[in-house]
């Protein structure tokens, strides 16, 4: 079984992720790979390099991805670039890892940008983590220190609510509390193994 788990920034789809892994699914996070795929002395992060310069570099040499999000995200083509540099490296990877899960497992790909990708469709069932744009906005300013205006530019980069639950076969409400994301989150879960 191939499942698609994605939901907006700040929506809490980590935690659905980490909740799906202590079910028992095999999780295949694209963020994850994403890192992998520009470590340091990598093909991705040399590609990344000649695109955007040495700026993107901390001292350390890895890329800088706090400076990096804040170029890409103000600047749709940026973005692309960005994302056919990283993109085609993660899916690659991610079939590597699903190739390798044992026989009969929820196999589920936790991808952010997986509506605005256009992957939907490639995955037997796909589960959207849904909160309102308010509470994305108010997370993202109060747990993670963002500015209302980097909030709203990282919001306005990804697929619109509405575009996120048009290719949901599940969604997953998380505007509750975590004992009440936990239950739908294995409900879900009982259902996507049959």
């Amino acid at each position: 079984m191939r499942v698609g788990l994605t939901g907006g920034v700040a929506s809490g789809k980590s935690t659905v992720s980490a909740i799906l892994a202590e079910l028992g699914a095999v999780v295949i996070d694209a963020d994850q790979l994403a890192r992998e795929v520009v470590a340091p002395g990598s093909e991705g992060l040399a590609e990344v390099v000649a695109a955007f310069g040495t700026g993107v570099l901390t001292e350390d040499g890895e890329l800088d991805r706090p400076a990096v999000g804040a170029m890409v995200f103000a600047d749709a083509e940026k973005r692309r670039v960005l994302e056919a540099i990283i993109h085609p490296r993660v899916r690659s990877r991610g079939r590597e890892l699903e190739a390798a899960a044992p026989e009969g497992a929820v196999v589920v790909h936790d991808i952010p940008l997986l509506a605005e990708t256009g992957q939907a469709a490639s995955f037997d069932a796909v589960l959207v983590v849904d909160v309102p744009t308010e509470t994305q906005r108010r997370r993202m300013v109060e747990a993670r220190g963002s500015s209302e205006q980097d909030a709203d530019a990282r919001i306005a980069a990804q697929a619109s609510r509405e575009e996120r639950l048009a290719v949901a076969t599940h969604v997953i409400d998380n505007s509750g509390s975590l004992e009440e994301l936990r239950a739908r989150v294995a409900e879900v879960y009982a259902e996507l193994r049959g």
